[in-house]
């Protein structure tokens, strides 16, 4: 049996990834030892963390001026790592606010710091991105990059003369990007890059100096810098997934996977947009192509969709809580057949079939 699975996340990894890890589950490479079971002091296991980040590198060009860091707690652990470290000096942190995630890191922040949103789509439901000029005076600047409940995205970097943090979780490595624009990225492993339990952070050397002496040890960018993310004990089997979820990008071709993700993207959008039961109220210019919500507009009948998928093997369409309707997240490891799939299962509900 086929499922196509549309989680927002932990989402659907690629199918040679699972295998892979699967072959390698119960021997990694000869040691009579699982991934699970490798010392984080190992070789071996060195060898997979120096893997995981030259693959970074590549794919996303890291220029050498930056860290890469493989850290826990999700990317909300971030909320409160990134004021606790970098707003130092004026004690203020700037936020663009399009939606819930850029809401709780705000949120997050207040505990530590003043905090101030700069622009905002809050009036018109967070169905766009805020445009226009943006003037910050602060420690840094904080963005969503993509809205995986709302379903935006940024498409231009906001020019600011103060240090650009993006929160890029749901879509790192989905599209190419310019590191050298952002001062941090932050991303959850759980999308685009692997299992939940890592999280990754690219971050400028010159910002490690601002960490205060007072903050503990683990809170400390210097701290996991200095280590190369292992300090303590790292989530070792989400590294290793995320090598292998980088392995099979590079095997696809970066530009390949661009290019299908553009296409499914498009494919879904161009249904909604003719049809006359389903909708998707996002500002065109500012469509995720990974986070597609849509809705009948009823409550009783966007219920009845969902069921009717999964009837069909097309599972975790439903849409977060807070937001209700429906969502398709068209990560990486999407497969067009799925894409395919759901675009014909909308058009057999609308026809009348339940």
């Amino acid at each position: 049996m086929t499922v196509f699975n549309f989680s927002a996340g932990p989402a659907v990894l690629p199918v040679p990834v699972l295998l892979k890890a699967q072959s390698e589950l119960l021997n990694y490479q000869g040691s009579g030892q699982s991934v699970l079971e490798l010392s984080h002091r190992s070789t071996l296991f060195e060898n997979i963390l120096q893997d995981t980040e030259a693959l970074l590198r590549e794919l996303l060009q890291i220029p050498d001026h930056y860290r890469v860091l493989f850290l826990q707690g999700g990317a909300t652990l971030q909320f409160s790592m990134l004021p606790l470290n970098l707003a130092t000096d004026r004690r203020h942190v700037d936020f663009i606010d399009t939606g819930s995630w850029s809401q709780k890191a705000m949120q997050d922040a207040q505990a530590f710091v003043k905090t101030n949103i700069v622009a905002s789509s809050k009036e018109d439901s967070y169905r766009s991105i805020p445009t226009g000029p943006i003037r910050s005076e602060a420690d840094y600047l904080h963005i969503t990059w993509n809205n995986t409940l709302e379903g935006t995205t940024f498409t231009e970097v906001p020019q600011v003369d103060v240090p650009l943090v993006a929160d890029f979780s749901s879509s790192i490595l989905s599209e190419p990007i310019d590191v050298s624009q952002f001062d941090v990225i932050y991303a959850g492993a759980q999308k685009n890059l692997g299992s939940a339990g890592m999280t990754l952070v690219i971050i400028k050397d010159k910002l490690l100096q601002r960490t205060p002496d007072r903050l503990g040890s683990y809170l400390r960018y210097d701290t996991h810098a200095t280590h190369h993310s292992l300090y303590n004990t790292p989530p070792t089997y989400s590294i290793y997934l995320t090598k292998l979820v980088l392995e099979w990008i590079k095997e696809q071709g970066f530009d390949t996977v661009v290019a299908r993700n553009h296409r499914q993207a498009a494919s879904l959008y161009a249904y909604l947009d003719q049809s006359v039961l389903f909708s998707n109220h996002v500002a065109l210019p500012d469509r995720s192509r990974m986070n597609i919500p849509f809705t009948t507009g009823q409550t009783d009948l966007d219920k009845q969709f969902l069921q009717f998928a999964e009837r069909h093997q097309l599972v975790n369409l439903k849409g977060h809580r807070s937001v209700g309707g429906m969502r398709a997240s068209l990560y990486n490891a999407m497969p067009t057949a799925g894409v395919d799939a759901l675009i014909a299962i909308l058009q057999r509900f609308e026809q009348g079939e339940r």
